[in-house]
């Protein structure tokens, strides 16, 4: 790939696809007493339809920052960002969140399940939001754990789950909005390697089937597994490019298992 690099700029050619997600110009400070942090400074992205990418960088870099602002859970302070053709960083909160809720999926490290909730219930919660009905409801929840292999364990409450299959629940929540979108921040980070490998599996089998993936990380084995690595530091993008030894999870599982003592 050429060197597509200005300051704090980015932008991959999409050939034949659309841009589903941009950030133009997008810069963050956060007003702390008398400082005045930049967490962003003048971000340019465009990422395209069906495409897998990982932002990179260490803490305090704004990667995060950029993912909540392209994940519409934050407004930037300049600039603007653009959703499947939308301009939507001066709509209103209701407005955000119908876009958000429709268009996008979320995985977080943490997982961020409801304790005294089943699996099946977690799962459902976006939709509870949406206004959908109660059957259809539990069929699409049903459907989307059982995307995941969690078919048997939809009763399940989080505590009797392992980490895996908790993060498992959050990629089946993620997915039962029929988003065009999955954003995943550090979605391996609380998890043993065996189950971290599963994770990265699933989230390659969704973009093999279309949803754009985009990942948060400081892991260069989990950037890896995306198709594009944008590295960022001091809030500004410092390097765009091509992964030409990519990683196929599916591939390296048996490798990951055999090195963790385990059987699989």
């Amino acid at each position: 790939m050429e060197d597509l690099v200005r300051a704090g700029a980015t932008d991959e050619p999409c050939d034949d696809a659309r841009v589903v997600l941009e950030a133009r110009g997008v810069s963050k400070t956060y007003h702390l007493g008398e400082v005045d942090v930049h967490a962003l400074r003048g971000v340019d992205l465009s990422i395209c339809d069906g495409r897998m990418l990982s932002l990179m960088g260490p803490s305090g870099s704004g990667k995060s920052t950029l993912m909540h602002i392209i994940g519409l859970l934050d407004r930037p302070s300049e600039g603007s960002v653009i959703v499947e053709g939308e301009e939507v960083s001066r709509m209103a909160p209701n407005e955000l969140a119908a876009v958000r809720n429709r268009r996008i999926g979320f995985v977080f490290q943490s997982f961020n399940l409801l304790a005294r909730t089943s699996a099946l219930a977690n799962v459902e919660l976006p939709l509870v939001y949406a206004g959908v009905s109660g059957n259809e409801r539990s069929r699409r929840a049903r459907e989307a754990l059982e995307r995941v292999g969690l078919g048997d364990r939809m009763g399940h409450l989080p505590n009797q789950l392992s980490g895996g299959q908790q993060q498992r629940v959050a990629i089946a929540r993620a997915l039962v909005t029929e988003p065009s979108i999955v954003l995943a921040d550090e979605p391996t980070g609380n998890l043993d390697s065996v189950s971290g490998v599963d994770v990265m599996t699933i989230l390659q089998e969704l973009n093999a089937h279309g949803i754009t993936v985009v990942l948060v990380t400081h892991d260069d084995t989990v950037a890896r597994h995306a198709e594009r690595i944008v590295r960022l530091r001091d809030g500004m993008v410092v390097s765009d490019e091509a992964v030409a030894d990519r990683i196929r999870a599916s591939e390296r599982r048996e490798a990951v298992v055999k090195e963790a003592g385990g059987e699989g």
